[in-house]
């Protein structure tokens, strides 16, 4: 169809007639353009009292989080409270990672810090990538070692369609989610920290002098909306979670890939409008079981460890052409900042005064984290993702350091991303005259023809691979 406007354009000698080729040329465009957004698009929404599903499109479909991300970061952030690991004037120290994460952020100098409550508010608020940074290395050690633990919590939770790799939803090809996923864990928040579910309804806070306004746009806009979390990246659209109740029924909706901020948020006043009357007004106990006493740590050894090392396959299967699809570059991380936002109370937090540290102070700083108590190397198994499953797995190398393992992993899923699109990457601990060894693999392979196939993929870019069965 463009071919032939083209050639109607290249023979027509009318400037009118070209301008209206044109203009038919540029309505073609708009819509494939917008047929492949709408194809990216997820929604649900789920009883709050009964754990119906109301509505689903697509709700099972793999998509980019964004900073719906910082949900599960504050979903630990609220279990270390409650725990009492931690409470909401503890300062959140900012390492250099932290303080030079992109926008939108807080601000916050390395080495300076702010109260827990202060760093929860800025993520509800402002979506500070900073904050959930500092957040994560406080609660974990370091950031990845928190996001093995943000995705073992939500294998306890249910969320076995997610993987997460950061705190703060930045852009990054092996994390996802589903809308039904996210669902969960906006029904698990309210359900399991009521106490602190307030914090979502917050529109703005006052950070010294500086009032900060938050970009749920739906608060104070539709009647008995008291969060969620909203979320944009480029690769992800505008994503958003919601939780909405008339005083008899409550609901949760969630809308992923949303092609604006404002078309996001209509879609999901119609569905607030259309499902929140068929709500039930009874109910039962809880939606979403507790994780248990498990710290997220431990509870990593009791999924990831392989039953046994098996052997390479003998026969190599024929590997059928690779047409795994490739994840969207995801280039821009700014949350809907430069959207308006309507007039909102202001919040005081109990401390907003930056503290600034010296460089040494920083380096012997003692870290909270909250869920990172020690445990044997052997123990654990230090992944990437906090769920692989069993099936067939691949091997890309093996190092004395964990560290180089870890790289490894991280340097072939920038390598090859088409090839390793729906696996998980984690490290396999063994030990060898002494000295013990971290395995570097992929898993998530659902045969041993799978496996080969990723393997040949990854040998045309010169990346030494063979399959194992775990």
């Amino acid at each position: 169809m463009r071919q032939a406007l083209l050639g109607i354009v290249s023979k027509s000698t009318s400037p009118l007639k070209t301008i209206m080729v044109i203009a038919m040329a540029m309505a073609f465009v708009c819509g494939d353009v917008a047929s492949s957004l709408a194809a990216r698009q997820a929604a649900i929404v789920v009883d709050a009292k009964t754990g119906k599903v109301l509505y689903s499109a697509d709700a099972n479909g793999r998509r980019y989080p964004a900073s719906l991300t910082k949900m599960m970061t504050l979903y630990l952030t609220f279990e270390a409270l409650a725990k009492g690991k931690i409470s909401r004037n503890s300062q959140v120290v900012f390492s250099a990672r932290a303080a030079a994460e992109p926008p939108t952020k807080l601000g916050v100098k390395a080495g300076g810090s702010v109260t827990v409550e202060t760093a929860i508010l800025s993520m509800v608020t402002k979506s500070a990538n900073d904050s959930a940074t500092a957040l994560g290395e406080m609660l974990g050690g370091n950031e990845a070692t928190f996001a093995r633990m943000m995705t073992a919590k939500a294998r306890a939770l249910g969320m076995n369609g997610t993987v997460f790799r950061n705190a703060n939803g930045l852009p990054d090809p092996g994390q996802f989610t589903t809308a039904r996923d996210m669902a969960t864990l906006g029904i698990a928040l309210r359900e399991h920290f009521p106490q602190y579910y307030g914090y979502f309804s917050q529109r703005s806070f006052l950070y010294g002098r500086q009032r900060i306004n938050g970009h749920n746009r739906l608060l104070g806009r539709i009647k008995g909306v008291d969060g969620i979390k909203t979320g944009y990246t480029r690769a992800s659209g505008f994503n958003l979670v919601s939780s909405v109740s008339d005083g008899n029924r409550r609901i949760v909706g969630v809308v992923m890939g949303g092609t604006s901020g404002g078309s996001r948020d209509n879609q999901m006043a119609t569905l607030i409008n259309t499902y929140l009357p068929r709500a039930s007004t009874r109910g039962g106990g809880d939606l979403v079981a507790k994780a248990g006493g498990d710290n997220p740590i431990t509870a990593l050894a009791k999924v990831l460890l392989p039953k046994h090392d098996a052997p390479t396959p003998d026969d190599k299967p024929v590997v059928a052409q690779d047409d795994a699809t490739v994840a969207e570059d995801a280039t821009v991380a700014e949350d809907d900042t430069a959207q308006a936002e309507e007039a909102a109370p202001i919040v005081k937090t109990r401390k907003v005064k930056t503290v600034i540290v010296s460089a040494p102070q920083i380096a012997t700083a003692q870290v909270v984290a909250a869920y990172a108590e020690p445990t044997p190397a052997a123990a654990v198994d230090p992944v990437n993702t906090a769920s692989v499953p069993s099936g067939w797995a691949i091997q890309v190398a093996s190092s004395p350091k964990q560290s180089e393992a870890q790289a490894f992993l991280d340097k072939t899923t920038k390598q090859a991303p088409k090839a390793l699109a729906d696996a998980s990457g984690f490290t396999v601990a063994f030990d060898k005259d002494g000295v013990t060894y971290y395995r570097a693999r992929f898993g998530g392979f659902g045969s041993k023809t799978a496996a080969w196939k990723a393997c040949t993929a990854l040998k045309k870019k010169n990346i030494e691979c063979y399959a194992v069965q775990q």
